[in-house]
């Protein structure tokens, strides 16, 4: 099917009819249309290529539903955005941090946390913080609110749990448990083991 003589209409149905020529020349016609939306809504850790993609292949499985009563592009790009938000809530759902995501700086903080007891260079707090509040944030919120106000805003007990409603024993379980998560994730930074199972 040739680019210059593109008709939507005929390219889909011969796209119903299974011919893959007709399937590849609307995958060229509207592939920066999609991956324009997808680097607009792109998850962090995704890659923009997969999610295009991703959405392609949802689309020519949904051909079907494409009724013509719409713009093409509008119901593609409905696609798309819906593809990259299902990503993003996978995403929030396994939250993980990379050694990559900690940046050069956060890396080098990362590096002495774990080599060394010395308190850190003055100048180095922002950075060691950024690199804490990356390992919270693969926490669910209670527990990140848990660990923040006991062991960052150094509060005890029985004033988080007047804070937050929770009995005293609710707010230790929870610390414990999270400290626990936390400890797994800075091992996994640690180790490298970040790939997704």
């Amino acid at each position: 099917m040739d680019e210059a003589d593109f008709d939507l209409p005929d390219c889909l149905a011969r796209i119903r009819n299974g011919e893959e020529p007709a399937a590849r020349a609307l995958f060229r016609r509207y592939y920066p249309y999609v991956a324009a939306i997808v680097r607009a809504h792109l998850p962090p850790r995704t890659d923009e290529e997969d999610l295009c993609q991703m959405t392609f292949v949802k689309a020519f499985g949904a051909l079907d539903q494409y009724s013509g009563k719409g713009t093409f592009t509008h119901w593609l790009s409905r696609i798309a955005v819906t593809t990259c938000l299902n990503q993003l809530r996978f995403e929030k759902r396994r939250p993980e941090v990379r050694r990559s995501d900690l940046g050069e700086h956060g890396d080098l903080i990362f590096d002495h946390l774990i080599s060394s007891t010395a308190e850190l260079p003055d100048g180095d707090a922002a950075a060691a913080r950024e690199v804490v509040e990356s390992l919270l944030a693969t926490l669910a919120p209670k527990e990140r609110l848990v660990l923040t106000l006991l062991h960052l805003e150094d509060r005890p007990v029985s004033e988080v749990a007047a804070m937050t409603g929770w009995n005293q024993a609710v707010v230790k379980v929870r610390a414990f448990r999270a400290r626990q998560k936390l400890r797994r994730a800075f091992a996994k930074i640690q180790t490298g083991d970040n790939h997704e199972s």
